[in-house]
């Protein structure tokens, strides 16, 4: 095998909550992750001379800073390949909208090199390599919704319902960093157990504090909880709802104003990165 496609699905936070703060700085948090079927798109070519490229342009993201050269950069050193890679890189996922594209991608280039360098990694080894780059990468590896705390690398498989989501992304990007950094942000929630969701009380911490900097997301919640209770991903900007059934997300997407962005995905449990995988 000397090529692999594959994709690299967005996830929702059904939920998330700060409960405190560690000494150097990371916060402490609880969330529920979900897959769903939308997914930018990577293309992997083997190379033999060991050198890492990604072939495309992209704007927003130059080559040395892109988290797909990263991991593969990591992987390489890691398991000693001489192999190398070229890497095509296809967004649909916006940046900065709290959907995990980065996370995600450098998650299906750590599964898909370790198949197409042979590496044999398990995917605890990659789970640990991935969360040197990111909290949020060791989800998309191991490929299964879940529940996440402490600092996101404490996971737990979940099995939950299934349904479809409208996502909506407003005209604006959040830094999450800056979120986060904000002394007006939440970090005291009672911590609760797995077993209580999704009974209990939730919230994203990070709705309050994103209405009041961004406006247009405001308006975009407030809109969307005409037809079912919206809510923030992750820190922003995206927000969704859920749906019984595509017909009802659809025609509730064929109403959403020009001014944003939206479209209709379905979750899943077991993420289309996995379904690949298995599939090769």
């Amino acid at each position: 095998m000397q090529t692999l496609t594959l994709p690299a699905p967005a996830k929702l936070n059904l939920f998330l909550h700060i409960t405190g703060r560690r000494t150097d700085g990371y916060h402490l948090l609880q969330t529920v992750f979900q897959f769903i079927d939308y997914c930018d798109e990577i293309d992997l070519t083997r190379r033999t001379d060991g050198k890492i490229r990604r072939i495309n342009h992209i704007d927003a993201i130059p080559e040395q800073d892109d988290l797909v050269v990263k991991a593969a950069h990591l992987l390489q050193q890691y398991s000693k390949t001489s192999f190398g890679i070229d890497i095509k890189l296809t967004k649909k996922l916006p940046m900065g909208g709290g959907l995990g594209g980065g996370s995600s991608d450098a998650a299906t280039v750590l599964l898909g090199l370790n198949k197409l360098w042979q590496c044999q990694l398990s995917i605890d080894e990659l789970a640990r390599l991935g969360l040197r780059l990111g909290a949020d990468i060791p989800i998309f590896i191991r490929g299964h919704s879940a529940w996440a705390e402490s600092v996101g690398e404490e996971i737990q498989p979940i099995d939950i319902p299934e349904p479809w989501y409208l996502v909506i992304q407003p005209k604006v990007e959040i830094a999450t960093a800056e979120i986060f950094s904000n002394k007006a942000l939440t970090r005291n929630c009672k911590p609760i157990r797995m077993s209580h969701f999704p009974e209990a009380q939730l919230e994203n911490v990070f709705e309050p504090l994103v209405r009041k900097m961004y406006p247009e997301v405001e308006d975009a919640l407030d809109w969307l909880s005409q037809f079912s209770k919206a809510k923030l991903t992750g820190s922003g900007s995206c927000i969704f709802a859920e749906f019984s059934h595509r017909d009802s997300a659809e025609t509730v997407l064929a109403q959403l104003p020009k001014k944003w962005h939206g479209f209709v995905a379905k979750g899943k449990n077991i993420s289309p990165l996995q379904v690949a995988l298995n599939s090769v």
